[in-house]
């Protein structure tokens, strides 16, 4: 049975990390053992302000079964009026050596990405905002179907500090 400490240690950070007030929106969406090429992650989002600047980002959570350095991904922001603005990114996951970037404890870890920075939501309505990966191994033309190791896919929109 874990001790008294550790209980303790426990509640004080599940408090701490839900006191997050830079979030105006966090939600993370499960993949299924693994994320398949075609399975798209959506986010519905209605920004709360259309003069205010916001940071974007996309969150990963990912564990040791994830065996690549960086990770591709194609983002799309589609808009009310109908605008999709498409973005592919790469991100680096591991030093050189292998050890996983990103914090959290034991063997998964957390991860948040930069998408864009400074973005004021000029148009009223729903944003959508969609999440491939786009993963191939060196020298492949065809992507990697079955991307193993991420566990949780997110995305987080904060305000932006002057």
């Amino acid at each position: 049975m874990p001790s008294k400490g550790y209980w303790i240690v426990l509640i004080a950070g599940i408090v701490l990390s839900s006191c997050d007030s830079n979030q105006v929106f966090d939600e993370y969406k499960t993949v299924p053992n693994q994320w398949n090429k075609d399975s798209i992650i959506s986010f519905n989002i209605t920004p709360p302000d259309s003069t205010k600047a916001y940071n974007l980002f996309v969150n990963i959570r990912n564990t040791s079964a994830y065996k690549y350095r960086n990770l591709f991904l194609i983002v799309d922001m589609n808009f009310p009026n109908g605008k999709v603005i498409k973005d592919t990114l790469e991100y680096e996951m591991a030093k050189p050596n292998g050890e996983l970037l990103g914090t959290g404890f034991a063997d998964v870890k957390e991860n948040k990405l930069w998408y864009k920075e400074s973005v004021i939501f000029k148009e009223t309505g729903e944003y959508k905002v969609n999440i491939q990966h786009a993963m191939r191994k060196n020298g492949d033309v065809e992507g990697i179907d079955e991307l193993e190791g991420v566990t949780d896919i997110g995305f987080r929109i904060e305000p932006a500090k002057n």
